[in-house]
């Protein structure tokens, strides 16, 4: 897993930007136009990065493949789903005011969609999400099923705690959840990843319904309309360029 992550991060942005301005320096003097291209692609992709109409732009096309599930709809789910499956989102390590892992902002908001909808369908809630790197516990399952039973009282009847990438959400979630006869559910990740995360339920034998939450391609509303830079935006790219990269990758990957 480490070493499947270093190259990811290498190889994908803004890694791979860092290595064209890091091979610009190295060139400068051996083969000048090079460098200058190195430069060039290096910094102008680190700009495009950081402006949020970009983030507005490039998430508008991933998002329009998850359909919003509206909320007069949740009370009726339970005609139509068996289950609420929640996806992890990573965490935030040893956080000194909880003296323990917390789940992320990202996994937090999932969380709270979650239960929102489970208070009003009545539907069970299972979490998925393994351990650090697939080695440190809690799991992510763990951490996020804590956090609904103490602080917003909803009880998760499944944790799925293998799973260390997408798919594997998705292969060990639907064994178990199939080993009880539950074929349908309602599937809870954030909306730019969604189309990947109900692909893989799907290939899995899974009818989903979608719930996306975390929406990032409305109109941003800042100064300029979003064409200044921001750091956040260069964090909000790389997550649109990866899920964009898994919809092509993963039907190669997994048959």
């Amino acid at each position: 897993m480490p070493i499947r992550y270093i190259f990811k991060h290498l190889l994908m942005p803004p890694g791979c930007l860092l290595l064209l301005l890091l091979a610009g320096w190295w060139l400068r003097r051996r083969a000048p136009r090079l460098a200058t291209l190195c430069f060039t692609l290096g910094l102008g992709g680190l700009w495009i990065m950081s402006l949020p109409v970009t983030v507005e732009w490039a998430a508008r096309a991933l998002e329009s493949r998850a359909p919003v599930l509206q909320e007069e709809r949740w009370a009726g789910l339970a005609e139509h789903a068996q289950a609420i499956v929640v996806l992890g989102a990573g965490r935030e390590q040893a956080d000194p005011a909880w003296g323990a892992d917390q789940p992320s902002h990202i996994a937090l908001e999932r969380l709270r969609y979650a239960s929102r909808i489970a208070k009003a369908s009545g539907l069970p809630i299972l979490t998925s999400g393994g351990l650090h790197f697939g080695k440190r516990p809690p799991s992510e399952a763990r951490i996020g099923a804590e956090l609904l039973e103490r602080d917003i009282g909803v009880q998760v009847r499944w944790l799925e705690e293998r799973s260390r990438t997408t798919w594997e959400n998705a292969v060990f979630s639907a064994q178990m959840l199939k080993g009880e006869g539950i074929t349908r559910i309602v599937l809870v990740t954030s909306a730019p990843h969604m189309p990947r995360s109900r692909w893989c339920f799907e290939q899995n034998g899974l009818e989903v319904i979608t719930a996306p939450v975390g929406f990032i391609g409305v109109p941003n509303e800042r100064p300029l309309g979003g064409w200044l830079p921001e750091a956040k935006a260069v964090w909000q790219s790389g997550m649109l360029l990866n899920e964009a990269a898994g919809l092509l990758i993963y039907p190669y990957v997994y048959p």
